[in-house]
């Protein structure tokens, strides 16, 4: 599928999905239903937006730039199940949509998708599965291992709500403009919260603000808690006053933010 004469906009992280072999993937990945409803954010020219249309009961798609409202018209013509929304996903209450979105399916803007992912666990409370298409290096960072390089809160947070259920490496030959990175689809299901996850995220994100720094250190920059307070809950962990962030599993943090709350 040609491009035409829409240029991608870079700051809006646009890499347009113009190969359509790599859709049979994401709805293996996604288990698409026909009573499933689907938020898709990003559809760019619309070639994932009609693959999920015709496969589902509806579908909300939100994009940022008005410009391809032409390209999208033209492409979406037909399919009544189909609402686009023109806005920035980040800012809009995507929460009070109806009907509520089950499934979360798309390829993600580059500079977006960890912000957008991260939000959605909690901001989205409808949401039961998510297959999306973000960089390679964004994929690894989701389901990292602690006390590796790619470790971090993204993990944590990713981690303590959801559970990973596939993943597929992606050509960088299925996206125009061809992007300088590698791509990766990514699909998790929801897990239960546990209990306080604001307060938990609230720490998690403070342990890893100065990520360079001891956890006591850290947490007290951020203002979560005194390091006083942090030493004396680390004992109770059973882990010494030199630890850092990315050494701390993400059962750990719960435990934490439970003992410095």
């Amino acid at each position: 599928m040609s491009t035409g004469h829409v240029r991608s906009k870079r700051e809006l992280g646009q890499h347009f999905l113009v190969d359509e072999n790599i859709l049979g993937v994401i709805g293996r990945l996604a288990e698409l239903g026909r009573d499933d409803v689907v938020l898709e954010i990003g559809p760019g020219l619309g070639v994932l937006t009609r693959y999920l249309a015709d496969r589902v009961a509806r579908v909300t798609t939100v994009e940022i730039d008005r410009s391809l409202e032409p390209r999208l018209s033209e492409r979406l013509a037909g399919a009544d199940n189909i609402a686009v929304v023109y806005g920035d996903a980040l800012a809009l209450d995507l929460a009070a949509l109806d009907p509520p979105p089950r499934k979360l399916v798309a390829n993600l803007p580059y500079n977006v998708a960890t912000p957008l992912v991260v939000e959605s666990l909690d901001g989205l409370p409808s949401i039961e599965r998510w297959c999306v298409m973000v960089q390679r290096e964004v994929a690894d960072r989701l389901f990292a291992e602690p006390g590796t390089k790619a470790y971090g809160a993204v993990s944590v947070l990713v981690q303590l709500a959801t559970e990973r259920a596939g993943f597929h490496p992606v050509a960088r030959t299925v996206f125009r403009p061809r992007p300088n990175v590698d791509s990766a689809l990514v699909a998790f299901t929801r897990r239960p919260f546990p209990p306080d996850y604001a307060a938990i995220k609230r720490t998690v994100r403070g342990a890893f603000a100065h990520r360079r720094k001891t956890l006591p250190n850290s947490l007290d920059l951020s203002g979560v808690a005194s390091r006083a307070r942090v030493v004396t809950a680390l004992a109770e962990l059973g882990l010494g006053t030199a630890v850092r962030a990315e050494a701390l599993r993400p059962e750990q943090f719960v435990e934490l933010t439970g003992l410095v709350s």
